[in-house]
C-alpha cells in the first residue's frame, strides 16, 4: 500500500511536468499557426456561400458534376455555388479575394461583383481577376447563374454559368471598355411579355439603379437569351444605357473592363422595394422608362393625342381580349362586350402578339382611359397606363394571389384606379368540372396554404375558362365606368404626351 502510495507520488509531479511541456508546445504552434487561421476563415467569411463548412475540392474539373438520373444538376452546381479549393490559395490571395464579393443569401437571385480590372472570355463564359505571380494554377473563386429565377428547379439547371477566375495570367485583352460590365442570362420564358418585364426589365430597373445609382453608365452583357430580344426592346434599352450589348453566343474576342457585375436583383415577384433602392427609385420612375422610350425623341411631345372619335364622350376602354387562348378564355365575349358598350364605353379591343409594334401599343395604351381582361399576360400593357387611369382585371378562382402580386402591385405602384372582378364558382368552367361545392373550386386558398406546386398551378391558369355573370358584371364596369369618366374629365378628350 504504502508503495503504490510512493508511486502515484513520484509520478503526479511528473505528470504536470509533460502537461506543462505539452502546452508549451500548443501554444507555440497557435503563435505560428494564427495567422493562417485567420487568412482561411477570413477566406470563408468573405464567400458568400451558404454552406456552413469549409469545402476542399482537388478537381473542379466537370466531371465530377454529371448530371442525376432526374437530369437536375447537383444542387450545389444547381445554385451556382462551387467554392475554390481554399487551402490552396497563395498567401497573398486575400488582396483578389476582396475584389470578389458574391451574395447568395436571396431565394430568388445569386449577385457577383468584380471591383478590379478583369478580362471576360466569352468562349468560355469565364472572367479573369488577375492574382500574384508565381501562382502555379488557377483558382475558381465562384460560378453563378445570373437568372432572377434562382428558385425555378425547372430552369436553372439550364441557365449557363459564368466563371470567375482569379489568376496570375490572363487571356490578352482585345477590346477594351471603360465602363462596368452588367451580366445577365435571357433563358427561360422571355418570350411571355408578362415574363419580359418580370424576369427582365424589372429586375433590370432595380439593379442598374442599385449598382449604378448616379446614372452612371454600363455595357450590357447578354449569357444566352433570343436574337430578336435586343432589336426587339432596343428603344427601352437606351434608356438604361447607351453603350453597344454584346450577347456572349456571338463574341468570340476578349472584352476587358474596369469592373463587373454578375445578375440580376429581383424583389419578388413584379415588385420594386424603393427602400431596398440607394436612390429610392419607385414604380413611377419604372413607368418614365418607357414614357422616355417612345415619346421623349418626338419633336411634336407637346401635341394632344385624340381618341378613337375626337368628338367623343365617351372614355375608352381597351379590352385585352386573349383572342386565340384556349385557357381563361372568357366565354360569353361578345355580350360582355355589348355591356361594356351599353355602360358608355368607346371599347377597342387589343390583342397584342410578337408582332405588335411596341410603340403603337404604348400609344394606343397612354391614350386609354381604362383597361380591362382575364388574367394575363397582355394585362402587362397596363404600366404603360397614365397614372389615375382604371385597370379592371377579371380574376379567375385559385389566381387570387397572383393577381395581386402580378397586377395589382404595379397598378398601385403607378397610381392607377385598381379594381378586380372576381370569378364566383358558377362562372368557372372548374365548376363543371370538379363541382362548384369542391374544395378546388370553393376554397382553392386551402389547397395552396402548402405552396403552388404545378400541378395546381396548372388547373387555375391552364384548365380553366369564365362565363361572366352579366348582371353582376354591370355593376362592376359602372363602378369602373365613374372612374374612366372622372379621369377623362381631368385629363380632357386626348392624353397630353
Amino acid at each position: 500500500m504504502k508503495d503504490q502510495k510512493k508511486m502515484r507520488v513520484w509520478w503526479v509531479p511528473r505528470l504536470r511536468m509533460v502537461g506543462l511541456f505539452c502546452l508549451s508546445i500548443l501554444i507555440i504552434a497557435q503563435i505560428k499557426l494564427w495567422p493562417p487561421l485567420i487568412f482561411i476563415f477570413s477566406s470563408s467569411s468573405s464567400s458568400s456561400s451558404s454552406s456552413d463548412h469549409l469545402s476542399l475540392r482537388l478537381s473542379l474539373s466537370s466531371d465530377n458534376f454529371s448530371q442525376s438520373p432526374t437530369n437536375q444538376l447537383p444542387p450545389e452546381e444547381a445554385r451556382g455555388d462551387i467554392k475554390p479549393d481554399r487551402l490552396e490559395w497563395p498567401s497573398s490571395q486575400p488582396r483578389i479575394a476582396t475584389q470578389i464579393h458574391c451574395d447568395r443569401t436571396s431565394g430568388r437571385y445569386d449577385f457577383c461583383s468584380i471591383s478590379g480590372s478583369t478580362v471576360l472570355d466569352p468562349t468560355t463564359y469565364t472572367f479573369y481577376v488577375l492574382g500574384p505571380e508565381g501562382s502555379k494554377r488557377p483558382n475558381i473563386v465562384e460560378m453563378i447563374k445570373p437568372s432572377p429565377r434562382k428558385f425555378d428547379k425547372f430552369l436553372m439547371p439550364r441557365v449557363k454559368n459564368i466563371t470567375i477566375i482569379s489568376s496570375s495570367e490572363s487571356p490578352p485583352c482585345q477590346v477594351q471598355h471603360n465602363v462596368p460590365a452588367l451580366v445577365f442570362s435571357l433563358a427561360g420564358y422571355i418570350k411571355n411579355f408578362w415574363h419580359a418585364f418580370n424576369d427582365g426589365f424589372v429586375p433590370l430597373f432595380i439593379t442598374v439603379n442599385t449598382v449604378f445609382p448616379n446614372g452612371e453608365d454600363f455595357v450590357i452583357v447578354l449569357t444566352e437569351g433570343p436574337d430578336w430580344w435586343a432589336p426587339r426592346y432596343a428603344d427601352i434599352l437606351k434608356v438604361f444605357t447607351k453603350q453597344p450589348i454584346i450577347t456572349l453566343k456571338s463574341e468570340t474576342i476578349t472584352h476587358c473592363f474596369p469592373s463587373a457585375h454578375i445578375g440580376l436583383i429581383s424583389h419578388g415577384f413584379m415588385g420594386i422595394n424603393q427602400t431596398l433602392i440607394p436612390n429610392s427609385k419607385t414604380y413611377m420612375h419604372f413607368r418614365d422608362v418607357f414614357r422616355e422610350a417612345y415619346e421623349g425623341h418626338h419633336s411634336h411631345s407637346q401635341t394632344l393625342i385624340s381618341m378613337k372619335n375626337p368628338t367623343s364622350r365617351r372614355p375608352r376602354l381597351l379590352f385585352a381580349s386573349r383572342k386565340g387562348a384556349t385557357t381563361r378564355a372568357m366565354v360569353n365575349k361578345r355580350e360582355a362586350m355589348r355591356v361594356m358598350k351599353e355602360v358608355g364605353f368607346d371599347v377597342v379591343v387589343f390583342e397584342p402578339n410578337m408582332k405588335t409594334s411596341l410603340r403603337e401599343s404604348y400609344a394606343l395604351v397612354s391614350s386609354s382611359h381604362a383597361m380591362i381582361g382575364v388574367h394575363g399576360a397582355a394585362l402587362t400593357h397596363s404600366v404603360f397606363l397614365k397614372p389615375a387611369s382604371v385597370l379592371m382585371q377579371i380574376v379567375p378562382i385559385g389566381l387570387e394571389w397572383a393577381a395581386r402580386a402580378f397586377f395589382g402591385r404595379p397598378a398601385k405602384g403607378i397610381k392607377l384606379e385598381y379594381m378586380e372582378y372576381k370569378i364566383e364558382p358558377q362562372e368557372s368552367s372548374l365548376a363543371d368540372k370538379y363541382g362548384k361545392d369542391s374544395l378546388m373550386v370553393r376554397d382553392p386558398l386551402a389547397l395552396q396554404k402548402g405552396g403552388w406546386p404545378p400541378e395546381l398551378m396548372n388547373i387555375y391558369l391552364l384548365d380553366q375558362n369564365v362565363t361572366l355573370d352579366l348582371v353582376r358584371f354591370r355593376r362592376y364596369l359602372e363602378e369602373g365606368y365613374k372612374k374612366a369618366k372622372m379621369f377623362m374629365h381631368t385629363q380632357g378628350n386626348g392624353i397630353r404626351l
